[in-house]
């Protein structure tokens, strides 16, 4: 046990010079005598003033509907209809660009918030403006306006690896610049909420409510990710957190900067996991991929030239392990991007050079913009059509846009006579949530409404 010990503290002794001897990495800790202690102080000295708290304030309109019976004992000076309730909320944030002052969270964070407001380490306090979000990886960049900022740099993400050391900074429960720390449990973690794009760094570093949109640092003080979310049975922590990959804040931050709005890429593809039945009957001996089951006409995917029984296994020259993380890293590349694919077929890797379109020249799920659309099925009109707007392409039987009256070949031209002329349009403006939704389509000669509730 004496030599385990020791063994131990030589180990620890030589992690931590090693750490040390690199100029780019934090100063020297402290020591007792001769000997270092580890710890992680000099690198938290570095990117604490990088993470913020952020406090949110808003109303929430709910449409609340009085039983008749409470109208007969009350008269009809009962409130009834859409009603207005004030929340407020706490999060966290993450400084990358200190001369535009420019901080990352999560969108559920600040979505309907009114009032946005960041607080420093130092306990300077400004309003911060949303420059943009994308919900479906659940990212939002703010602006504040403040001198004498600290950012934290980006770290390449594809470069992690399980067992990576892993450092958490929040607020969780509004505790202000609360650090916990532990390892990288697993990579490209998908299909915990399938309408999202997803490619999740799993830690076992305590994350818990008010940590979402703080910082996963490693070793050299980079940002890894961004916390997001939790599994939490018992409501509180129990070592399973998630955190966007640095690589895809990356590229969703400059096209917010560059657009004011996330320009998706389309690749074209459907498919699902290979698992190892799948490569057995694809005479394959690749364990890991995506399998690509449909190309979908015109689509880029179709352009470039892959096929249906193709299996992606490399974006860029990276690793795919799933259909989840194929679409996650497609998803948040920009339209108009060339990606490079490493494909599988018929047992030799290929590589394909690919041009990504945007999302409005692709048929999209309309669940993903609001739950009584779902079933349909959507695309952009094309300059020949009679109007336009957004394309119902089809309606899937007792599906809730199927009983919310929606049939396959009507166009949607307004929502709340907001005029629609693209899918983009449609988006953005079913993103503010309006409690009653007035649809305006149009069917054949005729123009009609669907009112959603």
């Amino acid at each position: 046990m004496k030599t385990l010990a020791k063994s131990l503290r030589l180990l620890l002794v030589a992690m931590c010079l090693s750490i040390t001897s690199n100029p780019s990495f934090a100063v020297l800790p402290a020591a007792v005598g001769d000997t270092p202690i580890p710890s992680l102080a000099p690198i938290l000295d570095e990117a604490t003033p990088a993470v913020v708290n952020i406090a949110v304030a808003g109303t929430i309109v709910s449409d609340q509907q009085v039983p008749d019976l409470f109208r007969y004992f009350f008269g009809d000076d009962v409130p009834q209809g859409p009603q207005q309730r004030p929340f407020q909320g706490l999060g966290s944030g993450v400084i990358i660009d200190a001369k535009k002052g420019h901080v990352i969270t999560n969108y559920h964070v600040i979505h309907e918030a009114d009032e946005i407001q960041v607080t420093l380490k130092d306990g300077r306090s400004y309003d911060a403006k949303v420059l943009g979000h994308d919900r479906q990886t659940d990212v939002a960049l703010l602006q504040i306006e403040a001198d004498d900022l600290t950012e934290l740099p980006l770290a390449d993400s594809d470069k992690l690896r399980v067992g990576d050391f892993a450092i958490a900074i929040g607020s969780p429960f509004g505790l202000e610049q609360t650090v916990t720390s532990g390892i990288i449990s697993a990579l490209g973690r998908s299909g915990l909420n399938m309408e999202n794009l997803e490619n999740y760094i799993q830690t076992d570093a305590a994350i818990n409510r008010g940590n979402s949109g703080g910082a996963l640092i490693n070793l050299r003080g980079e940002l890894i990710g961004m916390n997001t979310m939790i599994i939490a049975p018992t409501g509180g922590n129990v070592g399973i957190g998630f955190a966007i990959p640095a690589n895809m804040l990356r590229n969703l931050t400059e096209q917010i900067t560059q657009f004011g709005e996330v320009r998706r890429g389309v690749l074209g593809v459907a498919g699902g996991e290979l698992d190892s039945d799948l490569a057995k009957a694809l005479g394959t001996d690749s364990q890991h991929g995506a399998f690509v089951d449909r190309v979908m006409p015109n689509s880029a995917a179709a352009e470039a030239g892959l096929e249906a029984g193709d299996i992606i296994v490399s974006v860029n020259g990276k690793d795919v392990k799933s259909f989840g993380e194929l679409r996650a890293k497609i998803g948040t590349i920009g339209a108009g991007k060339k990606v490079e694919l490493g494909v599988i077929r018929d047992g030799k890797r290929r590589s394909f050079d690919v041009v990504l379109k945007p999302a409005e020249e692709t048929n999209i799920q309309a669940k993903v913009m609001h739950p009584a659309l779902e079933g349909a099925s959507l695309s952009s009109t094309t300059k020949e059509a009679k109007a336009q707007g957004v394309l119902i392409d089809s309606v899937a039987r007792n599906s809730p846009a199927f009983r919310n009256g929606f049939e396959e070949g009507d166009i949607i031209v307004s929502i709340n006579k907001t005029p629609i002329t693209s899918i983009t349009d449609l988006r953005k403006l079913l993103e503010t949530e309006p409690s009653i939704l007035a649809i305006n389509i149009l069917r054949g000669e005729e123009t009609l409404y669907r009112i959603i509730r």
